[in-house]
């Protein structure tokens, strides 16, 4: 097998969540650009098929998936509907998440529930809602997207570091117990990137000035440079990766 045949996804089919906007765009739009075929998650189908159709006018192959990840039998319905009308799903990646920033003495008993249960609940949900097709297929690729948020903590979102480190670690566990049915199993932790959940902290000039002289690449990051990373645990190159969490942040996590 030449290189490009070991990080190609010809053939392949990948469930995104959360993909109409922002990181899962992009990593639907890089997968596609690899060969895959996608599916995009989300709960607003006006918003999916505005997305989809820009998707294919890259020339993607793509199709909508329209449910709430939160909710356990919403999840178990649409997965059964991607099989049995679309086809195997090769790849999932576990995109979908919120960010809630208020300081922690005073962070809302509701507002923690409901970014748990979108940021950590929904990989369990979706996560075993996939797994349990890619077991019986004896081979399967998941990524959950963690974060930088996963190994370090800033002021006011202690729920949202709390969520992605319970997420890095349910990415381990996975892995313990599906590795051996051929599953592998990864997170990709990125750094600051520019998306709209990131809007406010772009536009905040001593915020920016405080990220670039805290990162080593001394910038944002654009959301296109998670593709590659995201490709190589897709694809047959990442074959004995398992549990890992790849960190793509321009190397803040490396230094003090």
């Amino acid at each position: 097998m030449n290189v490009q045949d070991l990080f190609g996804l010809s053939g392949k089919r990948a469930l995104i969540t959360g993909s109409s906007k922002g990181i899962g765009y992009a990593l639907a739009r890089g997968l596609s650009g690899a060969g895959a075929e996608i599916v995009i998650n989300g709960r607003n189908a006006e918003t999916l098929d505005q997305a989809a159709a820009a998707l294919r006018e890259t020339g993607a192959t793509v199709s909508t998936a329209v449910f709430d990840v939160t909710v356990p039998d919403a999840v178990r319905a649409g997965v059964e509907k991607i099989e049995a009308e679309t086809g195997a799903i090769d790849i999932l990646i576990n995109n979908a998440g919120m960010q809630h920033r208020t300081p922690l003495e005073e962070f809302p008993d509701d507002a923690w529930d409901t970014l748990m249960r979108t940021n950590l609940n929904s990989v369990f949900n979706v996560g075993k809602a996939v797994a349990r097709h890619m077991i019986e297929r004896k081979q399967g690729k998941i990524i959950n997207i963690c974060s930088v948020q996963t190994a370090l903590a800033r002021p006011g979102i202690a729920p949202y570091v709390a969520s992605k480190g319970a997420v890095a670690n349910l990415t381990k566990g996975m892995c313990t117990d599906w590795a051996k049915h051929g599953l592998q199993v990864n997170g990709l932790a990125p750094g600051y990137f520019e998306t709209e959940l990131t809007e406010a902290l772009v536009a905040d000039e001593e915020f920016s000035a405080w990220l670039s002289n805290r990162t080593p690449a001394g910038r944002w990051g654009k959301v296109d440079e998670l593709v590659g990373a995201a490709v190589f645990l897709s694809s047959g190159s990442a074959s004995f990766v398992n549990g890992h969490i790849l960190y793509v942040d321009g190397g803040i996590t490396a230094c003090l």
